[in-house]
């Protein structure tokens, strides 16, 4: 295989029209060699093939922003380019945000995808995802949906590009969400749809289209335990598992009594081919990653936080998991 001038790729196959017929601007020369545009729907018709190609967004894409991407970033956004649905599990500081960023505003220029929907967690939205939108895509339009119902349904029809909104609001304004356009949802934290009876999970999967592009990201799949990973593999290659919860715990687990499970042996192996296609980077992998930052960010508090702050500071007493808290103990 070789690239031409970062635009068109030649490659000897046994075949030639088989590749002429299904893949449009394609051309055979000579010698049983293919001329293949080198984009992206290209290079999916050849993985489709079996054909392992590189994503143009590895010469084709500027990366703007405000740092330098490493190469495990570059790989991890080539990784997503040529994935519609896909998983992400590179440890906790490797920068897989800024690699999703960068791919996205990639499909973004050449016209794949039109809106991108990030869904994280609320203490998230903006130190993170706000904040890092504006260092590697500063040229992109950003809105954080969060508010009550009206205002979330003001900030979907906005028109914003990049909209990001907590786990939960995606139920208050699913209708808005599922005519907003997005065709691409990028999950951070994903591990919160890992249970797929729960509301939050089946609210997800009836508004993500079989044409959508869904990233899911975490640098935990099953931490807890194989079953964990059911929910995440239903969502994004759902034919990886069986149709029911209850044939994958048998799959992953012993049952040694009424209530108590134990993880098979083969339980790692079954979970890793059901989550895929995927992409990991460690750091210890990650040599060229700098050295540790600490910050401080202001969180908003939840409304639950809320309701407990303003307990105490009425009653001077609250009770929390069966304990009573007072205010000399908070304090």
């Amino acid at each position: 295989m070789e690239i031409l001038q970062d635009k068109a790729i030649m490659l000897r196959v046994r075949n030639p029209k088989q590749l002429t017929t299904i893949i449009p601007n394609s051309k055979e020369i000579s010698d049983n060699r293919v001329v293949v545009k080198w984009g992206i729907d290209e290079v999916h018709a050849l993985k489709n093939l079996n054909i392992d190609a590189p994503s143009p967004i590895t010469k084709q894409y500027s990366w703007p922003g405000q740092y330098t991407p490493f190469d495990h970033q570059k790989e991890t956004a080539s990784f997503f380019t040529l994935h519609k649905k896909s998983f992400c599990f590179n440890e906790q500081g490797t920068g897989k945000t800024a690699s999703a960023i960068w791919a996205a505003d990639y499909l973004l220029s050449i016209g794949k995808i039109k809106r991108v929907l990030v869904i994280c967690p609320l203490s998230i939205m903006d130190s993170a995802w706000r904040n890092d939108l504006f260092s590697f895509a500063m040229h992109r339009t950003v809105d954080v949906a969060h508010g009550n119902k009206e205002k979330r349904k003001k900030i979907i029809n906005s028109g914003a590009e990049f909209v990001v909104i907590n786990y939960d609001g995606v139920e208050v304004v699913k209708e808005e969400i599922a005519a907003g356009g997005f065709d691409l949802f990028i999950i951070d934290e994903a591990t919160h749809y890992k249970n797929a009876q729960s509301k939050r999970w089946k609210t997800l999967s009836k508004i993500v289209k079989d044409d959508d592009w869904m990233w899911m990201m975490t640098g935990t799949p099953a931490a807890q335990s194989p079953v964990d990973a059911y929910g995440l593999a239903k969502l994004v290659n759902p034919l990886s598992v069986p149709r029911f919860f209850g044939a994958w715990r048998d799959m992953v687990m012993h049952k040694l009594t009424q209530f108590t499970y134990k993880p098979k042996e083969t339980a790692k192996d079954t979970v890793f081919r059901a989550l895929q296609p995927a992409v990991r980077f460690t750091k210890e992998e990650c040599l060229d990653l700098p050295d540790i930052i600490y910050t401080k960010r202001f969180v908003e508090m939840t409304a639950q936080q809320k309701k407990y702050y303003e307990t105490l500071k009425k009653q001077m007493l609250m009770q929390v998991a069966g304990e009573s808290v007072t205010s000399a103990n908070a304090a």
